[in-house]
């Protein structure tokens, strides 16, 4: 079979390249424009700390021909946009100068608002608690925190992760690092309503944002 015919058996008649993901990319994610700049080059991938952990599916520059190629649910799903450390090495070293940090969360960002982002992925785990802890009460409680992560598995897996940790949580105590009376209430800001109203006031804020640059 020659190379024609397998591309033509791989692609047939009817079938065209469509840049629709990418122009969903440049309109729902924050600088998401920048994405058909990027030349491949792989400086931000041979910059990048963590290109090489095993949980690191696609590096940046390869993320980014994967939307110009359509995959949509590739890249959506994918927990590599995750793994960014926010470090800057790429920004800093690409000869485009294109904002791979931003993008790069952009990306995790819509994956997680339209319901496709890994849903046990560490960091988007540990996002969303930690938000979710310090947005109650305007301060994070340690001990809840903690607690969330060492239970996200079941109870047997927390309590065993409790128990490993048990030395340092004592050493904590003592040292008066950690109240263990926190899980009953805990410290929080005086002023509960106005965190409340900034939070509000912050999401419609960033909703007219987002609609006038979809509606420009």
């Amino acid at each position: 079979m020659s190379a024609t015919t397998a591309l033509a058996d791989k692609y047939p008649e009817g079938h065209k390249y469509s840049n629709n993901f990418l122009k969903e990319i440049e309109e729902q994610v924050e600088m998401g424009d920048w994405v058909k700049m990027c030349m491949q080059c792989g400086v931000c991938s041979g910059s990048c700390p963590t290109n090489f952990q095993s949980a690191w599916e696609h590096p940046p520059q390869e993320l980014f021909m994967m939307i110009r190629a359509g995959k949509r649910e590739e890249v959506l799903t994918s927990s590599s946009m995750w793994n960014c450390t926010s470090c800057y090495n790429c920004i800093v070293r690409c000869p485009r100068k294109i904002p791979i940090t931003h993008i790069m969360h952009g990306i995790a960002e819509y994956a997680h608002r339209i319901g496709l982002a890994p849903k046990m992925q560490a960091t988007r785990f540990f996002s969303g608690l930690f938000w979710k802890n310090c947005t109650q009460t305007g301060r994070v409680n340690e001990l809840k925190l903690s607690l969330g992560l060492y239970f996200k598995d079941g109870f047997a897996s927390g309590i065993k992760e409790g128990l490993k940790m048990k030395d340092i949580a004592i050493g904590m105590v003592l040292a008066k690092r950690l109240n263990p009376f926190e899980l009953f209430g805990g410290h929080k800001c005086k002023d509960q309503k106005g965190i409340q109203a900034m939070l509000k006031k912050a999401y419609e804020i960033e909703h007219a944002r987002k609609a006038a640059k979809m509606a420009g």
